[in-house]
């Protein structure tokens, strides 16, 4: 097909309307437990989803993704259940076709060889994932075609997620500690042991003769040979890209096999800003999860503590006010715009154009960055979001005019007129054209089945969106499309971030009356809340349409307790970039930088 008439077919936009009216999970539950009648509801309290055998896992999934039609495995989540002495594994899946909450499977296995089957035979997108828990909480997944470390180095010691794993300086189980207040002296533990006692390695492990390589089985089948090509002089030979390059937006590093310029394998490697995220989630209550959230996506912070505050309502049985609801949607879509306007400009970089296109949507980017400023008191780590509504209301004038003025401005005037020049000066231009068209295509089934999210799985063709698909606060009453394109190329993912912020406006458009008609509504809940212990338990998964796509929080919690038990992050950038090797095969090295970029990643999701 020419380039022509793939521009052509890929600018026809096609607006589809996904309403849901009933959930399908009943209906697939019953059929499931007649034809597996193994398969169980949870049967601890407050906890939902269907405990299957870990021999029946395999039959099971392909009989939910096949006979059911819940095709797309979103979450993956490791549990370590120690006073039961198991090892948990839960999945969501859900209904591409149908929509509609998930129908979550779990299984339960012996905590000291934990052992379950791998899906990654029907859901490539379960790769990463069960590597993450692999080496976060030891469990086996059998099948798996390579399994090792994906966030630690190779050679760290124990799986850091179980609930007996203790840090080198680890003092108490709970915090605040007891050796921070001994007759009023006050120390850190770590400051009273040298350096090189401070830290725990392996068995026998002597730094002065260092005989393990990290990178072997990186490299394992990507050892440089001399098989030339037919008709031209060329060797295969692996390089790196990364960590430390300004294409691999931020520190993210890609094992890379070339035939000349052509990628014949590409293995993303990453985890050098690993932080613990999720361990140290667990230990702080939860209130004081709302700020740490802000850093996972840092260029999405509403949308990072909207999912959050979800989770943790339903454990609450939280009701948020209309106003409330109302400022979180004008938030998350003024955020969406904004992250969408940096990943462009990035895009342009990574393509060739330096400097000046991301310079430019960078400063249209300013005026919604301020905005947040002035309403939660922070440019990107906005914290702003509470259990049962917001911190703060809008301001009552920012930069010199009312508030509201501002927003009309805003919304009516200014972003609609920034989309329109990015159009006018990019979707047509003839480089942008030649670098993305036909790059890094990724098919419809193919995205599903990565489960890839957000514009990546749109612009393959799948009209998949959670405010549509499951919706959340008031987007059932909004009117919006969702951006669907269907070559999966990297011109496609471009599309769809242009025609999303569009229909972002158009949300925001909606909500101006409703944020005038609730001046002076309350924005949250009775009292703000802030030593806040959960009812009964259980578990809950919040999860959000973020401008990456599915962002959801998976958390567990005991009765009355003031902490999460699990705190799992179901990241979008991470999971997205389980496709990028097959996405870059073929491709020239340039190309790399293009389709990376077109993902549209931050390493601080990706590592966590």
């Amino acid at each position: 097909m020419s380039d022509e008439a793939l521009s052509e077919e890929a600018m026809q936009n096609e607006v589809v309307e996904v309403r849901v009216h009933t959930d399908p999970v009943e209906e697939a539950v019953e059929r499931l437990t007649e034809r597996f009648p193994e398969v169980v509801e949870d049967p601890r309290p407050d906890f939902g989803g269907y405990m299957v055998p870990a021999n029946q896992i395999r039959d099971v999934a392909a009989y939910v993704r096949d006979e059911l039609g819940f095709d797309y495995l979103s979450s993956v989540t490791g549990l370590d259940l120690i006073d039961e002495g198991k090892m948990e594994v839960v999945y969501h899946t859900y209904s591409i076709d149908k929509g509609g909450s998930a129908l979550v499977l779990k299984v339960h296995v012996d905590r000291e060889e934990p052992t379950v089957p791998s899906l990654t035979p029907m859901w490539p997108g379960a790769d990463f994932q069960e590597r993450e828990i692999w080496d976060l909480y030891g469990i086996n997944f059998e099948g798996h075609p390579d399994q090792r470390r994906i966030l630690l180095w190779d050679g760290f010691e124990g799986h850091p997620m179980r609930k007996d794993w203790h840090e080198p300086f680890y003092e108490e189980e709970h915090k605040p500690f007891g050796s921070r207040w001994p007759g009023g002296e006050v120390f850190r533990a770590e400051e009273r042991n040298p350096y090189g006692k401070n830290v725990q390695y392996p068995a026998g492990w002597q730094p002065e003769s260092l005989e393990f390589n990290p990178d072997t089985e990186v490299y394992a089948g990507m050892t440089v040979t001399r098989e030339a090509t037919p008709g031209l002089k060329t060797e295969k030979v692996t390089v790196n890209m990364g960590p430390q390059h300004p294409s691999t937006h931020g520190v993210f590093r890609m094992v890379v096999t070339l035939d000349g310029e052509t990628v014949l394998k590409l293995e993303p490697v990453m985890g050098y800003l690993h932080r613990n995220h999720e361990q140290i989630g667990e230990r702080n209550t939860f209130i004081q999860n709302i700020p740490f959230t802000d850093r996972l996506d840092y260029l999405s912070s509403m949308g990072n503590n909207h999912g959050y505050v979800l989770a943790v309502e339903q454990l609450l049985g939280s009701k948020v006010p209309e106003r409330a609801e109302w400022i979180r949607i004008l938030m998350v879509e003024l955020n969406r715009i904004s992250n969408h306007a940096w990943a462009l400009g990035f895009l342009l970089n990574d393509m060739g154009a330096f400097q000046t296109p991301a310079l430019y949507m960078i400063t249209e980017r300013e005026l919604i960055v301020d905005f947040f400023e002035a309403t939660a008191g922070s440019r990107m780590m906005c914290n702003y979001m509470r259990f049962g509504g917001v911190a703060y209301d809008l301001p009552t004038e920012f930069r010199g005019q009312p508030t509201m003025e501002f927003l009309d401005e805003l919304i009516y005037e200014q972003i609609p007129r920034f989309i329109e020049e990015m159009d006018v000066y990019l979707t047509n231009n003839e480089i942008v054209r030649a670098r993305g068209i036909g790059v890094g295509t990724l098919s419809a089934e193919e995205a599903i089945a990565y489960s890839t999210a957000g514009p990546v799985l749109r612009a393959s063709g799948v009209p998949y969106d959670v405010r549509r698909a499951e919706p959340y606060s008031y987007y059932d009453e909004l009117d919006f499309d969702i951006a669907v394109f269907y070559n999966g190329d990297v011109y496609d993912r471009y599309l769809v971030r242009i025609e999303e912020m569009r229909q972002s406006v158009r949300i925001l458009k909606q909500i101006l009356p409703h944020l005038r008609s609730t001046m002076g509504a309350p924005i949250v809940e009775g009292k703000p809340q802030y030593a806040i212990r959960v009812p009964r338990g259980g578990d809950a998964y919040g999860r959000v349409e973020n401008p990456k796509g599915e962002l959801g929080f998976y958390i567990t919690a005991k009765t009355r307790s003031s902490n999460p038990e699990r705190y799992h992050v179901r990241a979008p950038s991470f999971i997205n970039l389980t496709a990028l090797g097959k996405m870059c095969r073929g491709h020239k090295v340039a190309d790399i930088v293009t389709i990376l970029g077109s993902i549209d990643i931050v390493l601080g999701e990706v590592d966590r």
